[in-house]
């Protein structure tokens, strides 16, 4: 018989299915065994393309990192720090079972360690001292993981009775699950203007 003149596999095809499935069983419930079921191939086939699972969800992570926007800072550090931190948001929180692979840092990953360069040569430029910019981009970085990882909104329920009379001031907390995804925006953003306000006042006292 002859060989198919397409291969049955290729690392996008790998990673997209990786993707899926992490987003429907979380990190625990993937294994290179059931991605192979997933994919209708036996697990060797998956390891001539990836040694093993951390270094396909490095790949994994390092595709959603390509999304996020850096390309602001040329103009405008605090411009630049904004458009970065929402478009990392965005792109964190499509893929919330993932976050723990990105907050693990960069390592050898293209496409992050391109975005750090590019953050912090744009601090670095906009007269930051280098060690505020490192700890700013560590700071936004905290600011958007949380923000990616959960939903404040979310984690109340959604039943009066738990909250009357015996949490007054969470009176209306039972309406909260219903407006989540306005409110855990709005905070989002307000916790980023305050960051930048108290960014810009400390820029102007240490700026090279």
């Amino acid at each position: 018989m002859p060989r198919p003149r397409t291969p049955l596999l290729d690392r996008g095809r790998i990673r997209a299915a990786a993707l899926a499935a992490v987003d429907r069983d979380g990190l625990a419930g993937l294994s290179m065994r059931r991605l192979a079921a997933d994919l209708g191939v036996q697990a060797p086939s998956l390891y001539s393309h990836y040694r093993t699972k951390d270094e396909l969800l490095a790949d994994v992570a390092d595709d959603i990192v390509s999304a996020v926007d850096v390309g602001d800072f040329a103009a405008d550090w605090v411009g630049g720090l904004r458009t970065w931190a929402r478009s990392y948001r965005a792109a964190l929180a499509a893929h919330p079972n993932l976050v723990p692979v990105h907050a693990a840092g960069p390592a050898r990953r293209a496409a992050a360690l391109e975005r750090a360069d590019a953050v912090h040569g744009g601090l670095v430029g906009a007269g930051w001292p280098p060690r505020y910019a490192t700890m700013i981009g560590a700071s936004t970085k905290y600011l958007v993981l949380g923000a990616a990882m959960s939903s404040f909104a979310r984690g109340f329920e959604d039943d009066v009775q738990v909250y009357l009379d015996r949490y007054p001031h969470l009176d209306q907390a039972h309406r909260l699950r219903e407006h989540a995804e306005e409110i855990d925006a709005d905070s989002f953003e307000l916790a980023l203007d305050a960051f930048l306000r108290g960014l810009a006042e400390l820029h102007a006292r240490v700026r090279v």
